[in-house]
């Protein structure tokens, strides 16, 4: 092994990306859709539709992402993904109708997934075997970052500039936050510069083929089903809750307050994913999943109902700590189980079931938000959402005929 790994420069660079892209196409949605809300004269509903819409492309997009980062170097694919990004940023200060932002966010979802987790998590996947869990925590800690950096300064600036100078410099700093560094440090593959995954020296007379399953391999067994489902409900349940807690924090603090908490549940999601990466290296990921499922339902429960500001902000960082966690877990469940020959693909295909909860998570949060003019009742609908989800995983690794153990 080299003295030192070129993967930790590819985690260095991927964590500079996701702060960029995730920081503007994950956390910053809750301040999008109040700025929506306001300064646009959109109703809830249809402000809440498009964050829906956003993540729903996304996910649709991501079985030709997943094609084209097999066939093409990954550099193109996300310089393309943060062009495509920018330019529907750009587009939403000239919005006046629903489906003209419909149509800008379904793009940004484009130019989101090419940019962002997709290639991400499949470089890691490449670079790292069995130091994989702690690469991708640190990895995917930019995307807090970029939730804890971004989201307040886009929250203040929105509210002293309005959304439509506000999107022209978003689109700015993601592109060229992500393009620059992409083009710089990253490598499409170890075998590029004559390693193997985790800096091993490769032998050319001794290449072998890319352990791992097929797509239509994975598509077979119970657990590939039973952890795509889960995750339909657990991200219903984290991306609602996300998409919609700048308004709940409203509700408890003021304007400037609530700019400033708004970057708990990044912070918490940082300290918690950094956590999770130490402690993946001493407990099983499926035992580790299970405890990250069960603080999520808890935490969205007591958001609901917290009646003090302390308790809500406790509430809020103990969400954070699962958010962090449970984004990480599912590449690492899939690769650990799947390995990296059709990482991409079988990821996308799991990414895509699972953006369904994505797109209903606000959709169904602001339409019981609307109808019941409270947040209560949204965030234990989300809290119910999670709990089914982490009973259909617990379904999904009990031993089954392939041999798969919890």
């Amino acid at each position: 092994m080299t003295s030192y790994y070129y993967g930790w420069k590819i985690v260095a660079a991927l964590f500079v990306i996701l702060l960029f892209s995730s920081g503007f196409g994950f956390y910053n949605h809750a301040v999008m859709l109040q700025a929506l809300i306001v300064d646009k004269a959109l109703p809830i509903t249809v402000a809440s539709t498009a964050v829906s819409i956003f993540f729903l492309s996304s996910g649709l997009i991501g079985l030709a992402v997943s094609s084209a980062i097999e066939k093409y170097d990954v550099r193109y694919v996300i310089t393309a993904g943060a062009a495509i990004a920018a330019v529907s940023l750009c587009g939403i200060a000239y919005v006046e109708t629903p489906w003209q932002l419909f149509i800008c966010y379904s793009l940004f979802g484009v130019g989101w997934c090419a940019s962002g987790l997709l290639p991400a998590t499949t470089l890691v996947t490449r670079w790292f075997e069995h130091k994989r869990a702690v690469a991708l925590s640190v990895t995917s800690t930019g995307l807090s970052v970029g939730g804890v950096l971004i989201t307040p300064i886009s929250a203040l600036l929105i509210e002293h500039r309005g959304i439509e100078f506000s999107v022209a410099i978003f689109a700015a700093i993601y592109f060229l936050g992500t393009v620059p560094v992409c083009w710089w440090l990253l490598k499409d593959d170890p075998g590029d510069i004559g390693l193997t995954a985790d800096g091993h020296k490769l032998d050319p007379s001794d290449i072998q083929a890319v352990k791992g399953q097929t797509l239509a391999s994975a598509m077979t067994g119970r657990y590939f089903w039973g952890l795509s489902v889960a995750y339909i409900f657990l991200m219903l349940a984290q991306v609602g809750g996300i998409a919609h807690h700048y308004g709940i924090v409203g509700t408890y603090l003021s304007t400037d307050q609530a700019a400033i908490a708004l970057g708990v549940i990044p912070v918490a999601s940082i300290i918690g994913r950094l956590a999770g990466g130490y402690l993946l290296g001493y407990f099983s990921s499926k035992l580790f999943s299970i405890a990250m499922m069960i603080l999520q339902s808890m935490s969205l429960a007591s958001l609901a109902s917290a009646s003090t500001v302390p308790v809500f902000i406790i509430s809020l960082a103990l969400f954070g700590i699962t958010i962090g966690n449970l984004l990480m877990l599912q590449p690492l469940l899939i690769a650990e189980t799947f390995g990296r020959r059709e990482y991409s693909r079988i990821y996308s295909v799991s990414n895509f079931m699972s953006t369904l909860g994505v797109a209903a998570g606000p959709i169904l949060m602001g339409v019981v938000y609307t109808q019941f003019d409270s947040y209560e009742g949204a965030y234990h609908v989300a809290s119910l959402a999670g709990l089914l989800g982490l009973l259909i995983f617990l379904f999904a690794i009990f031993p089954n005929k392939r041999g798969h153990q919890a």
